[in-house]
C-alpha cells in the first residue's frame, strides 16, 4: 500500500481527491490541512489529518509519504507561496523519492493561433485585478518546475473553467488550453480527482505537465 498526502485536502479539488483516493484499498491516505474542524466537516471526523502549516512543517513529517499532491490554496496576496512549497517539495522529494503531483493553474497554457500564455486573456477580465496574481505566480510554478531534473514530478492544469462537480469523461492534452465538443473549457473538481488518482496509481507522467477538460 502506497501512503499520499493530500495537501489542501479541504479544498475543492483536494477534498474530492481525498474522497476518491480513500476508495482505493491501494493507497493510504492523509490529509494536510491548517484547519482540523473544517477539514472533518468535510471530510468526516475519522478522516486521517496532519494538522499544521505545510510551508513550515519539518521535512521529516513530509518524507514518509511515497505521493504528494499539491492542491495548496491561497489567497491573491499570498500566492508567491505556491512556489515556495514546490522548492520545500522538490527538496523533500529528492531525499524520499516521492512522487509529486501538483495541482496548476489555467494560466500557463498557451491558446490562440499565436499561442501567447492564456493568462493574458484572464488579465482582460473585469475585475480580474483583485486576482491575477494567482494565475501568474502559477505560471511562474511551471516555469520553477520545468527546470527540475531528477524529481518525479508532474503537473495537472484544468480547463479555463474550473468548479465544484462530479466526475465525468475527460480528455487530456500537454500544453495548450482544451477545449470540449460543445466547444467548453471547462473541468469539474470531481474529474481531476479522477486524474489524479490515476495518476497516483499508474505513475504515467513524468517531469511534464498536462492538462485536463470535461469531454
Amino acid at each position: 500500500m502506497r501512503k499520499i498526502a493530500i495537501i489542501g485536502a479541504s479544498g475543492m479539488a483536494g477534498s474530492e481527491i481525498y474522497k476518491l483516493a480513500s476508495q482505493n484499498e491501494d493507497l493510504a491516505v492523509t490529509g494536510i490541512v491548517r484547519n482540523e474542524a473544517k477539514a472533518k466537516k468535510i471530510l468526516g471526523d475519522d478522516a486521517q489529518l496532519l494538522i499544521g502549516d505545510v510551508l513550515t512543517m519539518n521535512d521529516s513529517l513530509l518524507e514518509k509519504f511515497d505521493i504528494i499532491v499539491d492542491a495548496f490554496g491561497t489567497s491573491p496576496e499570498n500566492a508567491a507561496f505556491q512556489i515556495d512549497l514546490a522548492k520545500k517539495l522538490v527538496e523533500v522529494a529528492r531525499k524520499s523519492k516521492a512522487k509529486l503531483i501538483f495541482i496548476l493553474g489555467a494560466g500557463s497554457l498557451l491558446t490562440g493561433s499565436d499561442h501567447h500564455y492564456f493568462v493574458e486573456e484572464i488579465a482582460k477580465m473585469p475585475g480580474a485585478e483583485t486576482w491575477i496574481n494567482t494565475p501568474k505566480q502559477q505560471l511562474k510554478e511551471l516555469q520553477f518546475l520545468k527546470g527540475i531534473k531528477g524529481v518525479n514530478w508532474m503537473g495537472i492544469s484544468p480547463a479555463a473553467e474550473f468548479e465544484p462537480g462530479p466526475a465525468g469523461k475527460y480528455v487530456i492534452g500537454g500544453n495548450d488550453l482544451l477545449f470540449n465538443e460543445n466547444g467548453e473549457s471547462k473541468v469539474t473538481a470531481g474529474t481531476m480527482a479522477k486524474l489524479v488518482v490515476k495518476e497516483a496509481i499508474e505513475d504515467k507522467h513524468h517531469e511534464e505537465r498536462i492538462t485536463i477538460v470535461n469531454a
